[in-house]
Formats: C-alpha cells, sequence, structure tokens
C-alpha cells in the first residue's frame, strides 16, 4: 500500500510544481497589469492642443483670409468665384 502510495506522490510532483508554477506566472502577470494600469491612471494628462485640428496649422504659413482665396494670394489665376482658372 505505502508503494503505492509513494508512486503516485512520484508522478504527482512534477505535474504539481508545473501547475503550481503556472499559477504563479499568472498571478505575478495580473499583479503586473494592475500596477500599469494604475501608474497609467495618475499619469499626467497634456492640455490637448495635439488632438485640436488646429494645433496642426499654427505657425504655418497660409492663413485664411475672409476677403480673398487662398489660391489668390499665392499669386495663381483665379475667377470670380477665388477658384483656380483652367485654361
Amino acid at each position: 500500500m505505502e508503494d503505492d502510495i509513494s508512486k503516485l506522490l512520484k508522478e504527482a510532483k512534477p505535474l504539481y510544481f508545473a501547475r503550481k508554477r503556472r499559477n504563479n506566472r499568472l498571478k505575478a502577470f495580473a499583479a503586473m497589469l494592475v500596477g500599469v494600469v494604475m501608474l497609467g491612471s495618475f499619469y499626467p494628462k497634456n492640455d490637448g492642443l495635439s488632438e485640436s485640428f488646429d494645433y496642426y496649422f499654427m505657425g504655418g504659413e497660409i492663413s485664411i483670409s475672409e476677403n480673398i482665396s487662398i489660391i489668390e494670394e499665392m499669386g495663381l489665376p483665379t475667377d470670380d468665384y477665388g477658384l483656380l482658372m483652367v485654361g
């Protein structure tokens, strides 16, 4: 009887330690994930200028004019509506 139990223990020992090692890895991964999410929540948010559409045109050479079109400001020939004249 003791011989059977010792054989079973010898057979189950590597499986037990493999499962224990896998569970410890999963716990460590979950703890790291929670830690990263917590640190990310404390990360300072920017003021949103980079997400604004107008941010990309700050300091640009082209300015929007109400009286004449951009094409006319560039010196290209335009028609009465401010569109590029072709031909």
